[in-house]
């Protein structure tokens, strides 16, 4: 990966929750050269801007971010994924104190005498209301940069930002509207509704989506396939337990899972979250604990089972996972409802939903066969 800049600011030490979630993601991370070019392409075409890379659940963003941020100092880092940390009011206490401290090591006085004067153990009413205090910090940073410097905020898991506590219309976590030059920030989201972004900017901004590229994707897997076999060629043990790998158990050598990878679908997969599963997986069935208890967050996502259309979106839902793809027309038909509340539902559920155009009409799918295999086995087992 390119090096952002030669000249990276001084920032504070990421808070331990960061920096484990960091040094976890990057546990064999291999190859995604095609989204570092993209983002470093933005960085060279504009001089500031929001960068939004979208992804389907577990195709790897978080690692992706993660990776970016190790390899790139001086690159603000914020992760919503850990517990009360997609409030509003988190985020700017935490980003304004890291954003003071840059600051500090800019030695710009009248900023950081300003500062001073409001950080105290609990941030004033108007630090973290609206977005007044973060462009101001932003801006008085800005004017300090030498030209060939930046600074870079990442922001990983916007889906998860609990905006119940925001008003309507109000950015996602206040992100400015407005940003100084040479501020960037960089955002990870699951697929959304264009009208649901949550983010309204003057600013450039471009969203890369990572399904746009499957030959890469797919390029990637393999690689971190084979990344894998090679660390557990030095730790296979001859009398290790059976593993499970698809639906065939093997012993637990490299080679044989090397030959399992090339069963019909593998060599085809760009879900980064369900190979690491089924490699890691020691005597468990093809849905490893992790597995479940990821693919059942995304079930109470989905909101089942508090749904005031919860009868006709079991009924959506069933015909889905028994489909491969399905226009909207097609499912009103079937179940003899209306068009308009068949995409009510379907809009709820964007983020796990892959929609494809098939003679000028949008056909949707359940984003990852193994999650729509998941979900058939719930239904029948009535949840």
């Amino acid at each position: 990966m390119k090096i952002i800049t030669g000249n990276p600011i001084n920032i504070p030490s990421y808070p331990l929750e960061f920096e484990q979630i960091i040094t976890a993601k990057n546990h064999n991370f291999v190859g995604r050269e095609f989204v570092f070019a993209a983002i470093n392409n933005f960085l060279n075409q504009y001089d500031r801007g929001y960068f939004t890379i979208i992804g389907d659940p577990g195709i790897g963003k978080s690692a992706i971010l993660a990776h970016y941020v190790s390899q790139n100092p001086g690159v603000v880092y914020y992760n919503i994924e850990i517990t009360g940390k997609n409030r509003v009011e988190e985020f700017l206490t935490t980003i304004c104190t890291q954003l003071i401290e840059i600051a500090q090591n800019q030695d710009s006085k009248t900023c950081v005498e300003r500062s001073r004067n409001n950080l105290t153990t609990n941030f004033p009413d108007f630090t973290t209301e609206g977005s007044g205090f973060l462009s101001l910090l932003l801006q008085q940073i800005s004017d300090k940069l030498y030209p060939e410097q930046r600074i870079i905020i990442t922001i990983d898991g916007c889906d998860r930002i609990d905006i119940n506590n925001q008003p309507r219309g109000s950015n996602i976590f206040y992100l400015p509207r407005y940003l100084p030059e040479k501020v960037y920030f960089i955002l990870t989201r699951r697929p959304f509704l264009t009208d649901k972004s949550g983010l309204l900017v003057e600013n450039p901004a471009q969203s890369f989506d990572l399904s746009d590229d499957s030959e890469q994707n797919r390029a990637d897997i393999q690689e971190y396939i084979k990344s894998y076999l090679n660390e557990s060629c030095h730790s296979v043990d001859a009398s290790a337990p059976s593993r499970r790998v698809g639906s065939v158990s093997e012993e637990k050598n490299p080679e044989d899972v090397s030959l399992n990878m090339k069963e019909p679908g593998f060599d085809d997969e760009t879900n980064f979250m369900y190979v690491k599963e089924i490699l890691s997986a020691i005597n468990e069935d093809i849905y490893s604990p992790n597995l479940q208890l990821y693919y059942q967050n995304h079930l109470e996502k989905m909101n089942l089972a508090t749904s005031k259309q919860q009868t006709m979106a079991l009924q959506v839902l069933n015909i889905l996972v028994q489909e491969q793809s399905i226009s909207i027309e097609a499912i009103a038909e079937r179940l003899d409802e209306d068009e308009y509340e068949i995409k009510v539902i379907l809009d709820k559920w964007r983020e796990f939903l892959h929609l494809e155009s098939i003679a000028g009409e949008i056909h949707y799918s359940i984003y990852h066969a193994s999650f729509r295999d998941w979900l058939r086995r719930q239904i029948e087992s009535n949840f």
